[in-house]
């Protein structure tokens, strides 16, 4: 029962987030201010900065060069979603890079997500030196500039985007791709865990 209610109240957000997006492409965008526009991001990234469902990244404090990639790639279809791309699609570059400046100038959120355990914490720093994520994730995976910050985001988020790099399901960066394939599915498990307790 709480699973039918749980699920029915996602459900009537994304869909609540589809038709304001909706509602967003039909009306001109020079009519529309910043924060009009934000408004639809937080639909589904969450008012407080905190998601309205686990497997949808946080956005707040974000790096400003790899949000407005994102939603770059997203307009142009090299990231595919169903519900970014009418809503990216909307944008101009100028609404992109201010959407993005915005998001980036929030404070980042605590998703309330523990610590992974020492033996995870071991295994996803042993895979990190294998893979290398530090080398652009920065030494406490901040990001920087394009590449995104991974400490604290949400754990479903990043297992879901590793699988999903895994798959090539998101294509807009194969280099990524690569990395997760040549990476067993227990490290990545570990380094999601692990990153979103930092």
């Amino acid at each position: 029962m709480g699973g039918r209610l749980y699920s029915s109240r996602l459900y009537g957000a994304i869909l609540g987030s589809v038709v304001a997006a909706m509602a967003f492409a039909i009306t001109p965008l020079r009519a529309q201010t910043l924060d009009d526009k934000v408004q639809v991001c937080s639909a589904c990234h969450g008012e407080n900065g905190k998601p309205v469902d686990k497997t949808i990244p946080n956005i707040w404090g974000q790096q400003a060069g790899y949000l407005y990639i994102q939603l770059r790639d997203f307009k142009r279809g090299d990231r595919k979603s169903e519900i970014m791309q009418p809503i990216a699609s909307a944008f101009e570059k100028d609404d992109m890079m201010a959407i993005a400046e915005y998001f980036s100038k929030k404070p980042w959120p605590d998703l309330g997500q523990p610590r992974a355990p020492k033996d995870v914490a071991q295994r996803a720093r042993t895979a990190d030196g294998s893979i290398g994520c530090t080398g652009c994730h920065l030494d406490h995976f901040q990001g920087d500039s394009t590449v995104p910050r991974l400490a604290g985001q949400g754990r479903d988020y990043l297992a879901k985007t590793m699988a999903d790099f895994r798959t090539r399901a998101r294509g807009n960066n194969p280099g990524m791709s690569d990395l997760m394939i040549a990476t067993s599915s227990d490290d990545l498990a570990a380094l999601a865990e692990y990153l979103a307790g930092l």
